[in-house]
């Protein structure tokens, strides 16, 4: 069991009363782990998710990962050895896909507003660097001249399509992210007169979508839209980032995401671009989808308290270590993520509660009445599916409680 930052992962089976994470049953893995809060991560069954993945799609298709999702340094490192690349958001994520063993060539570096720090260290570091406006490419090129070397770059498109039903949107309206469609020809047009060395295109229209057929079709009009573009471009296209969007269920009425619809589509898309652009690569970049669902966030019940007639189960961990699941990470309208009782998974009676943590806001609520067993002080609760979007997207430091621990086992 490594522990190198704090937090776990989560793949589990329900067996004699227990839940077993790597092997472990719920109660011993606590003890080895020593306190709680904690997050644990299976490795095995991140091993088993990128797996069944490559099987289901096309052999042809890139995975990278993108290390906001999780940027554990033990998970990164297992990562590193079952991926194609990651993707990085700042010159700390660099650091860490580079210390997990990720070739330089094979790093992205997206996001707006980098800094002219983390401008050096991509530049520097060979990493591949996602240009999200023409103020940015000049800055990139000043920075490459400084250092006396030629940045590789990729020119994220905000296109003007959008990936249907998706849970957050990253294309297709006035935003952020890339440039928009109709403006990349003149960038490009600029970008080859600049000490720059053009890779390719980005696109990323959005995250945690369930339905494959929007996703496919989001997938196909990027292609399309990225062959119209390197027309314009200074040299040949090499790589083609389509970004990902696959969602995880995490409530009630939601299924897996079907893969073949997805498949059959890149299968299309591999054969036009093996017709046009011979020397592009496609890249699928993934986070949530690969390592939601091998991590589970635990702490301890430390009172039972009854107000106007419902339970609430008051408890070590809460929102400052998991916002995700307390429903202020993105929801519009709050959902219970799978909780359970993990030292109670079978037999005993049952009953309604909520599960709160010990912050002074009442948005701190981790369940909002549950069915669940009957818990008592020292008990176990356990929230599924937190593998992603964990500790690094929480408010760690609202009211100075201790963060919570990382295990990878």
């Amino acid at each position: 069991m490594e522990t190198p930052r704090h937090a776990p992962q989560r793949q589990f089976a329900v067996a004699d009363d227990c839940l077993r994470l790597g092997g472990l049953a719920l109660t011993r893995l606590a003890e080895r782990v020593g306190a709680t809060p904690f997050f644990a991560y299976d490795r095995g069954a991140v091993a088993a998710r990128v797996a069944m993945l490559r099987a289901a799609l096309p052999s042809g298709v890139l995975l990278h990962y993108a290390l906001k999702a999780n940027p554990m340094a033990a998970l990164a490192q297992h990562l590193a050895g079952l991926v194609d690349g990651m993707d990085v958001a700042s010159a700390a994520e660099l650091r860490i896909a580079l210390d997990a063993g990720v070739a330089p060539a094979a790093v992205s570096f997206a996001g707006p507003a980098k800094s002219h720090a983390e401008l050096r260290c991509a530049v520097a570091a060979g990493a591949l660097l996602h240009l999200e406006s023409e103020g940015e490419m000049e800055r990139v090129a000043e920075t490459g001249a400084q250092l006396g070397l030629t940045p590789r770059v990729a020119v994220r498109i905000n296109p003007n399509f959008e990936l249907k039903h998706a849970g957050m949107r990253m294309g297709g309206a006035a935003l952020q992210f890339g440039v928009d469609e109709e403006r990349v020809p003149a960038m490009l047009q600029r970008l080859g007169r600049l000490a720059l060395d053009f890779v390719g295109f980005h696109l990323f229209v959005g995250a945690q979508n369930l339905s494959a057929g929007a996703i496919a079709e989001a997938q196909s009009h990027s292609v399309n839209l990225a062959l119209r573009l390197a027309a314009h471009a200074p040299a040949p296209l090499r790589l083609l980032n389509i970004g990902g969007g696959f969602g995880v269920p995490y409530f009630p009425g939601q299924c897996e995401l079907e893969l073949a619809p997805i498949a059959a589509g890149l299968e299309r898309a591999l054969a036009l671009l093996a017709d046009t652009a011979p020397q592009a690569r496609l890249v699928l970049e993934l986070g949530r989808y690969l390592v939601a669902g091998a991590g589970i966030y635990v702490c301890r019940v430390r009172e039972r308290k009854l107000s106007h007639g419902q339970v609430f189960l008051l408890t070590d961990g809460g929102m400052h270590h998991h916002l995700a699941a307390s429903g202020n990470f993105g929801q519009v309208i709050r959902k219970n993520y799978p909780v359970a009782i993990g030292n109670r998974m079978a037999g005993g009676p049952r009953e309604t509660a909520s599960v709160v943590g010990p912050l002074c806001t009442p948005l701190d609520l981790l369940a909002d009445r549950v069915e669940l067993a009957r818990a008592e002080a020292g008990d176990l609760v356990v929230v599924f599916q937190s593998g992603a979007y964990g500790p690094s997207a929480s408010p760690a430091a609202f009211l100075g409680h201790p963060p919570a621990l990382e295990v990878l086992v």
